[in-house]
């Protein structure tokens, strides 16, 4: 089928139900974004297509393929085929006798064009029987929506649509779909039509009440009668009678040489008479037992050669190939005309040409086409649209290259961004890429992280290099997606140390809650990582203080967003300071979180380089969340802090202001945390870098449970 079909199919999906259904279409194996209108696609494509709309939108295929019908109506007036959809009948019964002569035209564009035929046949007793025929089967389901949105359209009235089962006719050749259908039409009038319908009626006759006292006069009978319905020309449609000649007064010499591509056979298909150019260009057909059959085969409508055929298809255009002479290509389109009285069918016809270049192919000339023959301009003006028709391919192509390039960029740009983001908080990087100078920031208060591996310099003089890497990719990569569940700032790695901060650069209250779930939260992971050289679980020793900070990007062929001040010192002293397996607190981040629900245990005063002495604490554990909550493991995975909480309220509460938000539970033991209803909060998805050669991400990685990532080559900085 061409792409004028499946770009069809397209707008329906995406105008009836969305364009989040069609990029679910469009995202199976070979299926594309868009199409081009004159290029043909296999049909199965279009076939495949329609099968994962009907499921995915639950519905079944007589449904979509009558909305498909209705639509495909729609569609081909918004293209321009308005006018001339318009002019194809009167009534419904000439527009679909005239369907079959539309696509012989369209045609002459789409060369490839497979249409299926319409045929009209009224019964005895007055009934539309509408027989459609087509070489694929299984969508004969559009057709009741097509008719039924023209009859609505164009003729105001109502049509419905029933298939008749019936057995395949002998004038269809080869596995052609044939289906026949019971056409009901009414009109659409309401009773406001009804009433001016009557008003018009009382009009007429009181028009011809008048008229009828005036003729009374001079007229009676039959005279008076036939007198007042010629007078109303204006509202009765006069009766038109042809009048022939009692002789035809035509030569034949002329008659052959005014219609040279014409034919007469008689019902055993003998040839009895031919126009000049059929004898020239096909001078077997002089032979004496020569016959229609034998030199001629139908290509449509594609019925068998017989008379009885051709007579049920006898307002269609028949287009007729000559068979006889290998060396001819010659196709002949025209009208069948059966005259009784000599029980021979005329056939009216000329070439079917689409451009010059097949003129001169069947070895024909203008000249040799009649002068009142529009094939002549038709081949001239199809001359052109087919060369407007390449150009429109050209632009098309150019058009679906860009969109490619456009997505392509657009791909390779979130991944600089990626790794952009990784190196540097997303504010501050976009504020860089849009060439503004990202200044220092003071922040008040903010809780600091240090950590390290304990005897990291044993295990590296003891396994190789390769070794080390796989074990600290493993841990790092576990360690970044806990910051990522608990929303806090990745400063570095350096070696084996790992650096974090709360409340950086976007200040909020929990940041001293936040850290300390994660450092609890790493101590768990580190216990998943084991020592190549032992085999055994690896040790990590976690020093945290909380206090003011300077922070800023540094540098220009490698920035970084970088700490500074003594509570980054004090933060490195209490991780230097600290036990393996065990959080050293500080007595501002313990005074943080000693009314929040962790267990803390007091260390005691100890002598710290550079410091003196300071009274120091170890975090135990969180008596309120458990261990899969910290670690991204529960069941929903809940928001764990107050402002995480605030936030989602308020970002539901403009997204939906008439209903109601989530309630925030208030703990008289909890500065910073809350006991909020589980059922009631939406989970934190959780993300992990990806960072690996050749620096490629993926975007959907986001979307994956927690168990599923893989260790990749991390960055160390």
């Amino acid at each position: 089928m061409y792409g004028f079909i499946n770009s069809c199919l397209q707008s329906l999906v995406m105008d009836r139900f969305g364009q989040d259904t069609w990029d679910k279409l469009s995202s199976l194996p070979g299926v594309q974004d868009s199409f081009m209108t004159y290029m043909v696609y296999d049909d199965k494509l279009t076939l495949k297509l329609v099968q994962e709309a009907c499921s995915l939108l639950d519905v079944s295929a007589e449904v979509f393929l009558k909305l498909f019908g209705e639509h495909f109506f729609l569609f081909c007036k918004k293209a321009g085929y308005d006018t001339m959809l318009r002019t194809l009948g009167g009534n419904l019964i000439e527009f679909i006798g005239n369907l079959d002569a539309l696509h012989s035209y369209l045609a002459l564009s789409y060369q490839e064009m497979n249409a299926p035929s319409f045929r009209v046949e009224m019964t005895n007793d007055a009934k539309m029987l509408l027989h459609y025929y087509s070489d694929r089967k299984g969508l004969y389901h559009i057709v009741p929506g097509i008719i039924e949105a023209v009859a609505r359209d164009f003729f105001d009235s109502k049509v419905t649509m029933t298939v008749v089962n019936q057995t395949d006719e002998d004038e269809r050749t080869g596995k052609k779909e044939h289906v026949v259908f019971l056409v009901k039409q009414t009109n659409q009038g309401s009773t406001g039509g009804q009433d001016l319908s009557m008003h018009k009626e009382e009009a007429l006759l009181r028009s011809m009440r008048v008229r009828c006292g005036t003729f009374a006069r001079t007229k009676s009978g039959w005279d008076l009668i036939r007198a007042v319905v010629l007078s109303e020309k204006d509202s009765v449609h006069c009766t038109f009678t042809p009048c022939y000649p009692d002789k035809l007064w035509v030569e034949e010499k002329a008659f052959c040489n005014a219609f040279p591509f014409h034919m007469v056979f008689d019902g055993d298909l003998k040839v009895k008479q031919m126009g000049v150019k059929i004898q020239k260009f096909l001078p077997s057909l002089h032979a004496r037992d020569a016959t229609m059959d034998r030199n001629f085969t139908i290509l449509h409508p594609q019925v068998t050669f017989t008379i009885e055929s051709i007579m049920k298809f006898i307002n269609s255009q028949f287009v007729l190939k000559s068979c006889k002479d290998k060396n001819t290509r010659l196709q002949l389109r025209g009208q069948m005309l059966w005259m009784e009285s000599l029980g021979c069918m005329l056939y009216l016809c000329s070439p079917k040409l689409r451009s010059l270049q097949e003129l001169q192919e069947v070895g024909l000339h203008l000249a040799d086409l009649a002068q009142h023959d529009v094939t002549r301009d038709l081949v001239l003006l199809n001359q052109q649209r087919l060369a407007e028709m390449e150009l429109t391919n050209q632009l098309e192509r150019k058009k679906e290259e860009l969109r490619i390039l456009s997505q392509h960029l657009e791909n390779e740009k979130e991944k600089s961004e990626t790794l952009l983001y990784a190196m540097l908080p997303r504010h501050i990087a976009n504020q860089l890429k849009d060439g503004r100078s990202v200044k220092a920031g003071e922040f008040e208060v903010c809780t600091i992280l240090f950590s390290d591996v304990v005897t990291f310099t044993s295990i590296c003089a003891a396994c190789e290099p390769i070794h080390i890497v796989h074990m600290l990719n493993s841990m790092y990569s576990k360690f970044d997606r806990l910051t990522s569940i608990h929303d806090i700032y990745k400063v570095e790695t350096i070696g084996d140390a790992y650096m974090v901060v709360g409340g950086v650069p976007v200040p909020t209250k929990s940041h001293a809650h936040r850290v300390a779930n994660f450092a609890l939260g790493m101590r768990l992971a580190a216990r998943e990582v084991y020592n190549p050289v032992t085999g055994k679980p690896i040790q990590i020793r976690v020093g945290v203080h909380s206090g003011p900070v300077l922070a800023g990007v540094v540098g220009e062929k490698m920035p970084r967003y970088c700490l500074f001040g003594d509570s980054v010192n004090t933060a490195s002293r209490m991780e230097s300071h600290g036990v393996p397996d065990h959080i050293h607190l500080s007595t501002s981040t313990y005074s943080a979180l000693k009314d929040a629900g962790f267990s803390i245990q007091e260390r005691g005063q100890i002598e710290v380089k550079g410091k003196g002495q300071m009274t120091t604490y170890f975090l135990m554990g969180n008596l309120l969340v458990s261990e899969d909550s910290i670690m991204g493991r529960a069941g929903g995975q809940t928001c764990l802090y107050r402002d995480d909480l605030y936030d989602q309220s308020q970002k539901e509460s403009d997204n939906k202001p008439g209903e109601t938000t989530v309630t925030v539970l208030k703990d008289s033991c909890s500065e910073g945390r809350v006991d909020p209803d589980l059922s009631q909060l939406r989970p934190i998805a959780p993300f992990a870098w990806d960072i690996s050669l050749p620096f490629e991400t993926n975007k959907n990685r986001c979307n994956k449970s927690t168990s599923s990532f893989p260790s990749k080559l991390c960055a160390l900085f």
